[in-house]
């Protein structure tokens, strides 16, 4: 591993005892959760300081009600900072990719995300999770990052089940996560962590694959991807109570870690025959010896590559020694920095007035590595050829031969390609830089002998993200520095000898592995590429809770009386996107500025029906109401709630909601739908005949490939049969694509929730739960590529997919003008409301205290979930989709049926020690290419089911900790995830799969081996 200064100076920080909090609590740990009631919090050690003042606050999750007894009929799983520091985790988001509610991601590390850190519960998308911090939104949904949390600082993690929008508003459909901070206390703790990948590169199908193409893999044992963070909190009560203040501050570091560095992701590897084992890897046309394709004569769109002899002679693409992966370099873990910082201020004048004010601030930097190349001229508009001179003193003679003919050693250009890669050059960053600062505050009180409490809260958010890539080369330039002839003896370029560009570097593209940094300064002259956002949110809310059994409204049979909140709110968004010139030459978007007020009013009843009697100990229903008005929306629209919950005995308690939650469109949907733009991408026609890169002269009939769609397929997309296979309707820049031009509407979903829990007094410190929820998504906004359209259509042939394919009249191309308003030649695209989507499964959890006597005690935690349904239905004529246990093509990363986490903790009598083990299950899935049965709503072709790589298996992992607490004010932590280091299952030809990595595998699981961490913490 690297010794780089950060990890020096965090490894410094544990060596003199400063790290992270204590250890793990009763039933509370990761991947299990807890099932006690959320607004109690539990005596955890692990806070910056124990002796934290008592709140006299307590945030409760899913309502907006003031109530010491109330009780929530919808399901809430709890994390606490126990949980976090049992797993020696550096960031929130991986806390909850654990648990089997939340599909896993990893943004903020991986090379195509943009280093935010963000969860989507149900594998609905993040924009259907609504995040809260204490009670108040985080920030803007399109801007979030949940990176501005300090881990060290959590009190604890709730995640609701099932929509809210009647407490909270739009977003709130899978389900809320609220982060409840630990905002009062008193003390000074310094904390760190530190751990790193202990990993072994065993031999695997992607390593056969990468032999055969002699392509140099890691093998062996490895310690890398280095991690760690360092967090000071400090606090003080003063007066009595009266007033605490606390402020913190907290580094965190990760390193690089490529691709290339682990054997199962050594190439991109793809299934060439569904029938076989046998993988290959995805070749890349840039090679590090040099790609050219001459463009004319009897060679013509041949792919050749520059001997890595350098004897001067071409030799066929992926001949032995000129094999790349267009992927090598690419980010397993971007190298990242990151501080927090941030304050809490509570002052308590009565129980009429309190102030409460808090302060989050985080600044991000990231970067990750391109490949460092020119550019082919397909990568430019109108994709000119590049021209080279036949008697250019680069050129061999036999290569001019080839290139030439009989021209060879005459000034005559002829048109070629090049693809070259510099790799022993440094390869450029793409950096990436966030910024967020989140500020509230509250007044509240309670008046009139306590029986209203009133909270009036601002919030104000601002996130902003800065994207700087390398500019791209200079097309012309490329162009002059292949045209060079012998000056005085020396290869100089025409454009030199004429005096029109003085400055031009000759391109030596015919020797193999060119390493000339003069050329790579000027092919890439231009500004560097920089864009940016800003993403903001303004959020008011005045609520006014009250206690009507104060004034005897209440049922005969009930102790407690009718509990009321009314609620007022109003937002702001705004989302600003900026780009530099060079930016925009690269087609990465005009600036542009978006806003969206929203007005919004709801109550609340909590109606206590029956209590204490011998034939039911609790009866109660709770309900409530919201309206929301858009200024983006013509009309406003209603969210409400009915929940009910029914303990007939202390043991037994039944609970059940049923919701009606909406999700408006983003300021950023609603923009971009309306906003209607024609573009030329990377689609070709599956109908049409294409040119052959491999075309040989001497077989004229494999000049044109043919198309890869069949005749009643593309029928299906409206192509006459007489011109299936023209190579008329070939798409020489790539096929139209037509964005935006439809508005949308709000989407709605229906949740259901109903479950038992079981707290037997006969068996004393057990809980379990299970609940079933329902959720019914109509109107689903989304985002729809060209290919999804034209994919669809094809595939099922569904009149929803096949109106998106748009062919011109009598030629049937996919091709038309960008300029101006085409009637037709285009594909669709866009965000555009869908029909509907479900989600229905189970949720089990428990846990279970069991004293051991003067031996100490064990805990035991579980969670699990079980899909029965997850999927979506395109148009009321389609099946609905039954992704449940399926990953791949129409169900992307999938969801597996069942997944769980068991935990078990031994506490000795002290106290001073905690053994803790985790066993994390990850179901089976299977291929959607393996579908046979049409029940399933997925497409069934036969010819692409596979004999190997079909499903995935299921997947145990192990993790371990131990800690150690010496007189409450130390503590040492040890931890191993991923304890017998499992390699993730190999999935070929990953990104095509529609999953998000090109690593040959998927987020949910442990993808980069054995983890180690060591951390430790000392309070003041």
């Amino acid at each position: 591993m690297k010794l780089t200064f950060t990890r020096l100076l965090v490894t410094t920080v544990l060596a003199t005892g400063i790290a992270i909090p204590t250890s793990a609590q009763a039933n509370g740990q990761i991947g299990a959760g807890t099932t006690s009631d959320p607004t109690k919090p539990g005596e955890d050690d692990n806070g910056p300081d124990e002796t934290a003042a008592r709140r006299d606050d307590i945030v409760v999750t899913g309502t907006r009600i003031v109530s010491p007894n109330y009780k929530s009929a919808a399901p809430i799983l709890t994390v606490t900072a126990a949980d976090i520091a049992a797993q020696g985790a550096i960031t929130i988001e991986e806390v909850l990719n654990r648990l089997p509610q939340v599909a896993p991601n990893a943004e903020q590390s991986y090379n195509d995300g943009d280093g935010r850190q963000r969860v989507k519960l149900r594998n609905l998308g993040y924009e259907r999770t609504l995040t809260l911090v204490d009670g108040l939104r985080m920030g803007l949904q399109n801007g979030l990052d949940v990176g501005i949390i300090p881990g060290d600082l959590v009190e604890r993690i709730d995640v609701l089940s099932g929509g809210a929008s009647s407490v909270y508003g739009s977003d709130a459909v899978a389900g809320v996560i609220n982060y409840v901070m630990k905002s009062d206390f008193d003390g000074i703790n310094l904390s760190g962590n530190y751990n790193f990948f202990n990993h072994d590169n065993r031999e695997n199908a992607v390593t056969a694959a990468a032999r055969k193409v002699g392509l140099r893999y890691p093998r062996g044992m490895t310690n890398d991807g280095a991690r760690g963070n360092a967090t000071l909190a400090v606090g003080k009560s003063l007066f009595d109570g009266m007033l605490n203040v606390s402020a913190f501050g907290s580094y965190r570091f990760a390193e690089l870690l490529r691709l290339g560095e682990r054997s199962t992701a050594a190439c991109e590897v793809v299934q060439s025959d569904p029938k076989s084992a046998d993988l290959n890897c995805s070749p890349a046309t840039y090679t590090q010896v040099g790609t050219i394709i001459p463009l004319s004569g009897q060679n013509a769109n041949q792919i050749l590559v520059n001997n890595p002899d350098g004897s001067g002679t071409f030799l066929p693409r992926n001949s032995p020694g000129t094999f790349a992966t267009p992927y090598d370099t690419t980010a397993y873990q971007r190298e990242l920095s990151r501080i927090n910082a941030g304050g809490f201020v509570t002052l308590k004048l009565s129980d009429a007035f309190e102030v409460h004010t808090s302060t989050l601030y985080y600044r991000s930097k990231s970067q990750t590595e391109s490949l460092n190349q020119n550019f082919s001229r397909l990568n430019y508009v109108g994709q000119v050829p590049y021209q080279v001179n036949c008697d250019n003193p680069f050129l061999s003679a036999s290569q001019a031969q080839v290139l030439c003919a009989t021209r060879a050693g005459t000034s005559t250009s002829v048109p070629i390609d090049v693809r070259f890669r510099f790799d022993s050059i440094r390869a450029p960053a793409q950096r990436y830089v966030s910024d967020g600062f989140r500020q509230t505050l509250t007044f509240r009180g309670a008046l009139l002998d306590n029986a209203w409490h009133y909270d009036i809260s601002g919030m104000y958010s601002r996130n902003t993200s800065t994207t700087k890539y390398r500019s791209s080369p200079d097309r012309d330039r490329t162009a002059r520095s292949l045209l060079v002839a012998n000056r005085n003896g020396v290869p100089t370029c025409l454009s030199v000898i004429d005096g029109k560009d003085p400055a031009c570097v000759p391109f030596n593209a015919f020797r193999p592995y060119n390493a000339s940094q003069e050329l790579q300064d000027y092919l890439y002259n231009a500004q560097d590429a920089t864009e940016g956002s800003v993403s903001r949110l303004i959020q008011g809310l005045a609520t006014v809770s009250g206690n009507l059994g104060k004034y005897g409204i209440r049922s005969p049979l009930s102790e407690d009386g009718v509990a009321i909140a009314l609620g007022t709110e109003f937002r702001q968004e705004l989302f600003r996107g900026v780009s530099n010139q060079s930016a925009k030459q690269q087609g990465l978007g005009p600036d542009r500025k978006y806003t969206q007020n929203i007005w919004e009013a709801n109550v609340e009843v909590q109606v206590p029906l029956v209590q204490d009697k011998p034939w039911t100990r609790d009866l109660q229903i709770n309900a409530g109401y919201r309206v929301s008005k858009y200024n983006r929306l013509e009309s406003h629209f209603a969210t409400w709630k009915v929940e009910g919950i029914w303990a007939p005995i202390d043991d037994i308690t039944f609970r059940g909601s049923f919701n009606k939650s909406q999700r408006a469109p983003t300021v950023i949907e609603a923009q971009q739908a309306l906003d209607v733009s024609y573009s030329t991408g990377s689609y070709m026609d599956p109908c049409a005949s294409s040119p052959n890169p491999d075309y040989n002269p001497s077989k004229p009939a494999s000049r044109l490939l043919p198309p890869t769609a069949s005749l009643a397929a593309c029928q299906a997309t409206g192509l006459p049969a007489n011109l299936y296979g023209s190579e008329s309707l070939y798409c020489l820049d790539g096929c139209t694509i037509r964005g935006g031009g439809s508005g949308l509407t709000p989407e709605t979903a229906y949740t259901k929730t109903f479950g038992v829990i079981l707290q037997p007094r006969f068996l004393p410190g057990l809980s379990v739960s299970l609940d079933r929820f329902l959720i019914d998504l109509e109107d689903s906004i989304g985002y729809s590529a060209a290919s999804d359209y034209l994919n669809g259509c094809l595939s099922v042939r569904i009149d929803y997919f096949c109106r998106g394919v748009i062919r011109n009249p009598g030629t049937g191309t996919l091709s038309s003008p960008t300029q101006g308003d085409p009637t037709a030649g285009f594909i669709l695209q866009g965000t555009r409301n869908g029909y509907r989507n479900k989600t229905h499964g189970w949720d089990i959890q428990g846990s279970y205290a069991l004293g051991l006597g003067g031996a100490g005690k064990l805990n035991f935690g579980f969670n699990g979930s079980l899909a029965t349904l997850f999927g979506g239905q395109d148009t009321p004529d389609s099946p609905q989709r039954r992704c449940q246990g399926y990953l791949g093509r129409f169900c992307g990363e999938g969801f597996p049926k069942w997944s769980h986490g068991l935990n078990t903790t031994y506490t000795t009598p002290d106290e001073v020690a905690q053994l803790y083990v985790n066993w994390r299950y990850v179901g089976p899935m299977t291929y959607t290419s393996q579908v046979t049965n049409p029940s399933l709503g997925l497409p069934v072709d036969l010819s692409q089911v596979r004999s190997f790589y079909d499903r995935m298996p299921a997947f145990n992992y192990m993790d371990v900790s131990a800690s150690f607490n010496v007189a409450k004010r130390f503590v040492l932590r040890f931890s191993v995830n991923n304890l017998f280091d499992k390699d993730p299952p190999i999935v070929p030809g990953s990104r095509a799969q529609d999953f998000l990595i090109r690593s040959n595998t998927v987020f949910r699981y442990d993808l980069l081996g054995r983890q180690i961490n060591v951390g430790a913490s000392v309070k003041f």
